[in-house]
């Protein structure tokens, strides 16, 4: 009878395009894979693959049969994903990465109960920027992340939408746009703007740069703080600047496009088929609420 491994390699090879990629993907020696695969088609009587290219290419009976392979691997990750959860205790610990932007007083809030909750659990906080957070949950180094969402769709991990934050145009009270009662794409053009990047550089699409000049960092704090000095604007979040603006500090720049507050998405983001036991269960279930 076929097993999860044999089930493995023929949606790796079929994906990858390849018995070598899949054989380098999973860590595995070619013939290993070859040979499961082999076994595979023996145990459902069929040919999966046409040898008699240089690449082996699905059959008819391959093409058809890798949907119910991926829906069966998947429900057998499931249950052993079940099974591990049922035999668990409480965690020892919980990795979790946000973003920069999204650390609110509710968070807060939320980790002073967990740990009333769970006194055994220690809690490692990592604060990122967005870009840096999707390697981090699908390399198991983190257990959740919380993150503006990424436009582009990542299938390594599960996202779930938890809501939105509000975001604001800004700059320095002594800046020269500070003075202008109505600010068009033109004023703020020829003004450095400030963005968040990854350590990769890389950025989001709802921080996209407008001006032809952009300074950027992985932290939402240092850009506050260099506008405060008179460097620039930027769109960052009402709950960070709000005292700022209040005190004297910065500038709500009146943007004549944003006649409605703009507020990017927020997701979670988990790795796929993730065991949780009852401290990450409860800790996910709550920040999903964060942004109600």
């Amino acid at each position: 009878m076929y097993n999860p491994e044999q089930l493995r390699m023929f949606i790796e090879a079929a994906d990858l395009g390849s018995f070598s990629a899949c054989a380098r993907k999973l860590g595995k020696a070619q013939s290993a894979v070859s040979q499961g695969i082999a076994n595979l088609e023996i145990d459902l009587g069929t040919s999966l693959f046409d040898r008699s290219t240089r690449k082996p290419t699905l059959t008819p009976e391959g093409k058809r049969l890798l949907a119910y392979a991926r829906v069966v691997l998947q429900q057998m990750e499931e249950l052993n994903t079940a099974a591990r959860a049922i035999g668990k205790q409480e965690e020892t610990s919980i990795s979790l990465a946000i973003e920069h932007a999204l650390q609110k007083t509710a968070l807060s809030q939320i980790l002073f109960e967990f740990q009333r909750r769970f006194p055994a659990t220690g809690i490692e906080l990592i604060a990122a920027a967005s870009p840096e957070i999707i390697p981090m949950v699908e390399s198991g180094r983190v257990d959740l992340g919380l993150m503006f969402s990424d436009m582009s769709f990542k299938r390594e991990v599960d996202l779930t939408f938890i809501g939105n934050l509000q975001l604001i145009a800004v700059c320095s009270s002594s800046h020269a746009l500070s003075t202008l009662e109505t600010v068009e794409l033109s004023h703020v053009a020829s003004h450095p703007q400030m963005v968040i990047r990854g350590a990769n550089n890389q950025g989001l699409d709802h921080d996209a740069a407008i001006s032809s000049m952009s300074w950027s960092s992985n932290s939402v704090h240092c850009l506050i703080e260099l506008i405060i000095q008179g460097i620039g604007w930027a769109y960052l979040p009402t709950h960070l600047v709000e005292e700022h603006i209040t005190e004297g500090r910065l500038h709500k720049l009146p943007m004549r496009l944003d006649d409605k507050p703009w507020a990017p998405p927020v997701d979670m983001a988990m790795q796929k088929n993730q065991a949780m036991g009852p401290a990450l269960t409860w800790l996910a279930g709550n920040l999903k609420r964060m942004f109600e």
